[in-house]
């Protein structure tokens, strides 16, 4: 009963993100902001205010540059509730400042199973790849990122970097 009920915020979850990822796709530059400060907002909502507030408290630690302690409280909303994604994109955040390189690109891959929408996700798994040197992996997930988001100017900053060393091909 417990773990049916764990997955329910993930599911609401990604029914209410799917609305504000389809307007972002479509989205002017001037409307994309707004857009992604309520899909921000919207991640950060699990349905469970002790999920919420460990969550919180995840985020103020990476802002704090305090990688340990964010993976700390990222690792219990996962431990109770591992359906909710924006504990996993976290904890992949936490480990990727840490150096941990392989739990970031695990922790991610469980992030955009649970919301494959998730441009900020996609665009950390390109840029792991292209810190490992791997750039045609990195140019298709940051041209992925562009998909998801096409206003994202990071995403279109690095593809326009890439091309030329990739020889603009696509896998």
């Amino acid at each position: 009963m417990t773990a049916v009920w764990f997955s329910l915020p993930a599911v609401a979850e990604t029914s209410a993100l799917q609305p504000l990822y389809d307007q972002l796709r479509g989205a002017t530059s001037s409307q994309a902001a707004q857009i992604e400060r309520e899909i921000a907002l919207e991640r950060k909502r699990s349905g469970s205010v002790a999920m919420d507030l460990l969550l919180q408290r995840g985020f103020d630690a990476l802002d704090r540059a305090e990688s340990l302690t964010a993976i700390e409280h990222f690792s219990a909303v996962i431990d109770h509730a591992p359906a909710i994604a924006e504990g996993w994109y976290g904890r992949a955040r936490a480990f990727y400042e840490k150096g941990d390189l392989g739990q970031a690109l695990s922790d991610l891959s469980q992030a955009l199973t649970l919301d494959p929408g998730n441009y900020e996700a996609i665009f950390g798994l390109a840029a792991i790849f292209e810190g490992l040197d791997q750039p045609h992996k990195a140019l298709a997930a940051y041209r992925l990122a562009l998909e998801a988001h096409p206003n994202y100017e990071e995403a279109a900053e690095a593809v326009k970097r890439l091309e030329p060393q990739v020889g603009g091909k696509s896998l």
